[in-house]
């Protein structure tokens, strides 16, 4: 109720009152086409992470950090899709693709409190992955219950202040001009495009604050992996228990991969005048 009274008042500041998502493509042809492709993206990815959720709150074998880590990273996948896909596939099949000033600041902030977080975690989880491997002696020492819960609720808490910072300034921006986004979801780079006025603090607060997270987390992540390379290779000198930490560890390592990457390239990446 809060958060609506707030951005009620921040609209009042501005003279745009909604805006126009202009999706992946403007070629009809294809919005049927994208619908299906996205729709089934979508419901597979609703599944396999519901699945993963249940299963991990189910069995009280896999009531571990690691499995408990899991089912937290398949509740933000599950918001984090959700926060864009179901506007971008009725957006498919809509001619006035709009959303509200308030529907758009709302989508951004949720999308930038979930999408940190997640970088957080998966930090989190080469940590984990780190101790379980190197120091499994102190493991169940460090990694207790209590510790589980305070890092995950840590990375919740830092990542929700963290899209809150962007929302608000973004919110405080006067919107004159176009209302054209191009882009398939409200984020903070295109509605800068749009503001009137400066928004040098704003693109300052994005690449700092953003890009110490993002840069942050994966530099973590990347060391930890690091340290269990090493330590593997130089260490271990059973090829089974060699095996057994590379296919635990190779999954969410592709992950790290396949997030860090389109992070860095779209908000660490230098602006250009193409889209």
């Amino acid at each position: 109720m809060l958060f609506s009274v707030f951005f009620q008042v921040m609209l009042n500041h501005t003279s745009v009152t909604e805006f126009l998502l202009l999706g992946v493509t403007d070629i009809q042809v294809l919005q049927p086409v994208l619908f299906v492709v996205f729709l089934a993206i979508y419901i597979v990815s609703l599944a396999g992470n519901g699945a993963i959720l249940m299963v991990v709150i189910s069995d009280s074998r896999l009531h571990s950090p690691m499995y408990f880590f899991l089912g937290n990273l398949s509740c933000l996948d599950i918001c984090y899709s959700t926060v864009t896909l179901p506007k971008m596939l009725e957006n498919f099949l809509s001619t006035h693709k709009a959303v509200s000033f308030l529907g758009c600041i709302s989508q951004l902030h949720f999308f930038h409190f979930l999408g940190s977080t997640e970088s957080m975690l998966l930090a989190v989880m080469g940590f984990d992955r780190f101790l379980a491997i190197c120091k499994p002696l102190h493991y169940t020492l460090i990694m207790n219950h209590q510790v589980c819960i305070q890092m995950a609720v840590t990375v919740w808490i830092i990542g929700f202040f963290h899209a809150l910072l962007h929302s608000v300034m973004t919110s405080h921006l006067n919107f004159c001009g176009s209302n054209r986004i191009h882009h398939f979801f409200c984020d903070v780079k295109p509605l800068l495009e749009l503001a009137c006025g400066n928004t040098d603090l704003n693109e300052w607060l994005l690449h700092s604050v953003t890009g110490t997270i993002a840069m942050g987390s994966s530099f973590l992540t990347f060391l930890s992996y690091f340290y269990i390379i090493i330590y593997l290779f130089f260490k271990t000198h059973s090829c089974s228990m060699l095996h057994k930490a590379l296919s635990t560890c190779a999954s969410h390592f592709l992950v790290v991969v396949l997030f860090f990457i389109p992070v860095v390239f779209v908000y660490i990446h230098p602006a250009s005048s193409s889209s």
